[in-house]
């Protein structure tokens, strides 16, 4: 329980910290002195008119990159991928630079801003087949033009004294009306040039502004995503180096990215619906528990402490589910989530994955229903686990609050991945422990019925969990993968119907009822004698148990009627 104390205690801090960086969709990332090659911004799924704001601001280069800025290719870009987080580029595209791909693979919209600090210009290639719109403001010759006809007219007029002045009074006017016929289209030209909208499905190259202020770079750009184009996007940013380069050059700059679908929602294609199943799986999970509740109350003297921990755990799990909607509203509606509920939902979160687990792991061990001592080595595998699922929490939390452009971003989901798997795997253990000794115990004992029945018990609860991790780890991962963009929530569907199943199965498995094999002990008077499931280490040795069985306490009921 101290280690336990201890976990909560610092994923309290932990959770303090995190305050500030609740999940958003306006994203805002500052990266200093950054020397990785690819920086995944964001994956973001668009339907149709979905829109995408990219500002760059504060983009400073190493001074290798400004000695020569061919060599070292800088830039952003945007492709579609067909599954999440793996762009449509990531096959033997990854040894070159993917700003120099002259074609799209597989024919994927495809869209890059290559940074040229020497012009102060972005130029920006479109490929593959879309009907993308970008709006962004284009690096514009109009002012050296002026310039130039300026000068010329400052010519002219020293040669023109040569030339005849026959009608002076006729060509100032002539001069005076050309100039205006020349001003008044220009300026609507120039304002398109400055900034407009393009086609990128007929315009496939452009040259975008470079604004330059105090040795730092910025520019930026507008998508508005089109029918023949909308799926799951990638955003990168790039710093190419040559293969012969020495070390890394540090890099720095602060990026500012808004996606938005129709309607102004701010949530991807696969996170719009979250929100309501989360809710109506909240309703769900809360009606099972009122009725596990109920169950519970009817054969009230067949109850024991690890049915109330049951209980527990289906009202935290409905609890979470109902901040986990809310969150996703606001960040639906408002772009990010409201602190207060966030850190509900952390909370809630946080104690639902370390009762799931004691809950499990308790029940493998047959602590409550048949002994009330655990051993020492179960006692050890608590001592793995709850710190294990607290730093996995901790490390969710943490993915949820921190941008994913970060490089501390891919450490903590791998971190998540690597303890969950030994959290699942570690739960296994009580139960095939208890499964070897009822097989022992039913080839030495006299009582050999009863422990088949127990072990018939045991083998299924094992396989329970076991398809409870295959479903929820692999096979929903695998669905996420295969479905279309617009349909990855079935992701999470599954992993919630799946977490209902579960629950539903284990409580009718092992429910308070007199007829239960699991709660059932003999009925002569000289099996009163605990029927003794304990481990190698002994520590149970010698003790016998109160007749405080089920059956006990259904003689206590009659009695009492």
């Amino acid at each position: 329980m101290a280690v336990a104390q201890r976990g909560c205690v610092v994923a309290g801090y932990l959770l303090l910290l995190l305050l500030t960086g609740c999940k958003a969709r306006i994203h805002k990332l500052t990266l200093t002195n950054d020397i990785r090659v690819a920086v995944d911004l964001n994956n973001f799924g668009f339907y149709a008119n979905g829109t995408l704001d990219v500002n760059l601001t504060s983009l400073r280069l190493p001074s290798e990159q400004l000695a020569d800025s061919t060599a070292h290719k800088v830039g952003f870009s945007l492709s579609r991928s067909r599954v999440n987080g793996v762009l449509s580029y990531t096959a033997e595209e990854t040894e070159t630079c993917p700003l120099e791909l002259i074609t799209a693979p597989n024919n994927e919209p495809l869209i890059l801003f290559l940074i040229d600090i020497k012009t102060l210009s972005v130029t920006m290639k479109a490929m593959g087949v879309q009907d993308n719109l970008l709006t962004a403001k284009l690096k514009t010759e109009a002012p050296e033009g002026q310039r130039k006809t300026r000068d010329v007219s400052n010519v002219k007029p020293n040669d023109k004294p040569e030339k005849p002045t026959e009608t002076p009074a006729e060509n100032p006017k002539d001069e005076s009306q050309k100039k205006a016929d020349q001003t008044e289209p220009e300026a609507p030209e120039a304002k398109k040039v400055d900034e407009g909208t393009f086609n990128l499905g007929q315009t496939k190259q452009l040259a975008l502004a470079l604004d330059k202020v105090n040795g730092s770079y910025s520019f930026s750009f507008h998508i508005q995503v089109g029918l023949q184009a909308q799926g799951l996007y990638s955003l990168r940013f790039h710093y190419c180096q040559p293969r012969n380069t020495q070390g890394r050059h540090p890099y720095s700059f602060t990026v500012e990215v808004i996606e938005r679908n129709p309607g102004g929602l701010y949530l991807s294609a696969a996170e719009i619906p979250l929100s309501r199943l989360y809710i109506c799986m909240a309703g769900v999970f809360f009606a099972a528990a009122m009725v596990w509740v109920y169950t519970l109350m009817k054969h009230r003297y067949s109850v024991f402490k690890i049915h109330w921990l049951m209980a527990a755990l289906a009202f935290t799990k409905s609890t979470s589910l109902v901040f986990h909607s809310i969150n996703y509203y606001f960040i639906n509606t408002e772009g990010k989530a409201m602190e207060g509920w966030a850190v509900m939902y952390y909370i809630t979160h946080l104690l639902k994955g370390a009762l799931l687990f004691i809950t499990l792991a308790l029940i493998g061990t047959g602590w409550a229903f048949v002994k009330y001592i655990l051993s020492d080595k179960e006692k050890k595998i608590f001592m793995i686990v709850i710190p294990l699922q607290v730093l996995a929490n901790v490390a969710y939390i943490i993915i949820e609050s921190t941008e994913e452009g970060t490089s501390e971003y891919y450490l903590w989901k791998e971190i998540l991945f690597l303890v969950d798997l030994i959290c699942c795997g570690a739960i296994l253990f009580p139960v095939v422990w208890s499964i070897r000794h009822l097989q022992e115990a039913s080839s030495t004992d006299g009582k050999a019925a009863m422990n088949l029945e127990k072990l018939k018990l045991f083998r299924h609860y094992y396989v329970m969990i076991v398809c409870y991790i295959y479903f929820t780890r692999i096979i929903a991962i695998l669905l996420k993968v295969t479905m279309p963009f617009q349909w990855q929530w079935c992701y999470e569907f599954l992993v919630e119907v799946s977490t209902l199943i579960f629950f539903v199965l284990t409580g009718y498995k092992f429910r308070p009822a007199s007829n239960n094999p699991y709660l059932q002990l003999p009925q002569d008077e000289e099996d009163v004698e605990m029927d003794e499931v304990v481990t190698e280490s002994g520590a149970l040795e010698g003790i016998s148990k109160v007749k405080k069985t089920s059956n006990g306490r259904e003689r206590q009921k009659e009695s009492t009627l």
